[in-house]
């Protein structure tokens, strides 16, 4: 999971979608790959003792039973390998984050990887991902980042593995879905909606919105998640707009 812009939302469709799956009974691993100031750890209520970065300086000997001391078990039933929360300077290094993806592909059956848009090491260093998940919304500027991003991902990965998602949807708004369509020259596979007074409710406890509501926004994150997994999918709503996007794409 990429996010074109900070704030819209990124984490918690990762987190969210970990847990749905999770929830299939299979092991599943979340991985904070922002080195220090992630979030995952606060929306899974989770206190890690060790980090991201105690992985990527210990790569020479992660194995199974050294990795198993670097996660944390969540009431999520999801597995958290976090985020430090100290603010300090580690440079990545392409290798070391290409060799724990590979690592952690091996151990469980889904792993949902946060990354952080700015970090060119961890863009760098997923060819082992089978999806690469670019969170937008309905805003301008959020779109204009999201073109490019789409385009260098694309051109990196290949276009049938980047994903699209567009996050707190709102069907009446000026811009709509097959706007965003037409700006990032790629289908919208899932339009999640919004809801922030159970978003922000959820996050206040620790505890992912998808284990606590059973809303429209629930069913939506449920269905990417099945989607990412290649599980059966519930029914979903497709949610429609009107607008034109004429400042970004000179179309009308």
């Amino acid at each position: 999971f990429i996010g074109a812009k900070g704030g819209i939302g990124t984490t918690t469709l990762a987190v969210n979608a970990a847990t749905s799956l999770a929830r299939t009974q299979a092991r599943t691993l979340y991985v904070d790959l922002h080195l220090t100031g992630g979030d995952a750890a606060v929306f899974l209520g989770a206190e890690p003792r060790f980090s991201v970065t105690d992985a990527l300086d210990n790569i020479h000997r992660l194995d199974e039973a050294f990795f198993k001391t670097l996660v944390v078990s969540t009431n999520a039933k999801v597995d958290l390998l976090a985020s430090s929360p100290h603010n300090m300077a580690w440079n990545a290094e392409p290798k070391r984050i290409r060799q724990l993806l590979d690592f952690v592909r091996r151990q469980y059956r889904f792993v949902i990887v946060d990354c952080p848009r700015s970090d060119a090491a961890v863009i760098d260093s997923l060819e082992a991902v089978n999806k690469i998940v670019l969170v937008t919304n309905q805003e301008l500027a959020t779109l204009r980042s999201s073109s490019r991003m789409a385009a260098m991902l694309r051109q990196r990965y290949t276009n049938d593995r980047v994903m699209v998602v567009a996050n707190r949807f709102d069907s009446t708004s000026d811009i709509s879905h097959h706007d965003i369509e037409r700006v990032l020259g790629a289908s919208i596979k899932h339009a999640v909606p919004s809801d922030y007074r159970a978003s922000l409710e959820a996050l206040n406890q620790g505890t992912p919105v998808i284990l606590k509501n059973h809303t429209r926004l629930v069913g939506a994150i449920d269905a990417l998640a099945r989607d990412l997994a290649g599980l059966p999918a519930p029914p979903r709503v497709n949610v429609k707009g009107t607008g034109i996007l004429g400042r970004l794409t000179g179309k009308r």
